[in-house]
């Protein structure tokens, strides 16, 4: 895959990754998006739901001592300088900063990055406060959909999902170290099911199709035949585990409208009947959590 031929789509790509994010997920939203599922999981009703958040009281606000800021690294591999200057020239990243800066308080600044990092990844590095999305991991995604044998054209719509899942992933990382939050129980979890929260109640069917992206990515990675020892030792989830996660938490979202999810076996129904309760928990745990840090 060779980026530069795509530039427009990794403008789309940062700019749903980033912007997206800071209109929806950190102001208050009222907004009760109507989404549509994508064509791999067709969207029929069943049982109604009902997901209201309980009220919480008002925290004192947290003093705000830092800023999110952006910083331009070297790219050293020539194919990705292209792609690299048109994401400068658009100040995507700089926009994302500024509508963050206005939405959180912070103890400390937290750096925003897009590197070529010489490996497949993306990564918070709590020694400098830094959030990085390499452009291996965007060639990784686009390559792993395509060798499911999708189009070319749904392979980067899938890419651009997937690595906005993954930005807000890494993002909610950032927020556990920064704010010092309780986290019970596998902090990797914690920042799926922060994005997925995000993703789902925030972004509309963007949002939605970031969940689905990372759920297939999830389901096509766990058959490449990866060490089993080495994926058991890692502090993720198994990739398996990461794709019933995700699908839990669409269908806990909505029930009603993610029914066929259950209806068509991708998701047990055992697990299903549990997935409304493990949504709402995710969701009340990070209001409560970030609504201390909250500047609106």
């Amino acid at each position: 895959m060779d980026l530069k031929l795509r530039p427009n789509l990794i403008n789309l790509l940062l700019a749903f990754g980033a912007l997206f994010l800071i209109t929806g997920c950190f102001c208050s939203s009222s907004r009760e998006p109507e989404v549509e599922q994508p064509d791999v999981y067709i969207d029929e009703s069943n049982t109604a739901s009902s997901n209201k958040s309980p009220a919480l009281a008002p925290s004192a606000p947290k003093t705000d001592e830092g800023d999110f800021i952006v910083q331009h690294l070297d790219i050293e591999t020539p194919r990705y300088k292209e792609i690299d200057r048109q994401v400068k020239d658009a100040q995507l990243l700089e926009n994302a900063a500024d509508k963050l800066n206005k939405a959180l308080a912070l103890p400390r600044n937290i750096y925003l990055r897009t590197k070529d990092c010489k490996e497949v990844n993306a990564f918070y590095d709590a020694n400098d406060g830094s959030v990085t999305m390499c452009y291996e991991l965007m060639e990784d995604f686009y390559r792993t959909f395509k060798k499911s044998g999708i189009a070319d054209d749904l392979a980067y719509k899938k890419m651009n999902d997937a690595v906005r899942f993954v930005f807000l992933h890494e993002i909610a990382h950032a927020l556990i170290d920064q704010y010092k939050l309780p986290v019970a129980g596998n902090e990797e979890d914690a920042a799926d099911r922060c994005s997925a929260y995000i993703n789902l109640k925030e972004l509309g069917d963007e949002g939605l199709r970031a969940v689905y992206a990372a759920a297939d990515a999830f389901a096509i990675e766990s058959k490449q035949g990866d060490n089993r020892e080495r994926s058991l030792a890692d502090e993720h989830l198994l990739q398996e585990q990461r794709f019933y996660n995700s699908l839990c938490m669409i269908y806990g979202s909505d029930p009603k409208k993610h029914q066929t999810i259950v209806d068509k076996g991708y998701l047990p129904k055992e697990r299903a009947a549990r997935c409304q309760g493990e949504y709402q928990r995710a969701v009340n745990s990070w209001i409560k959590l970030l609504e201390p840090w909250r500047k609106n």
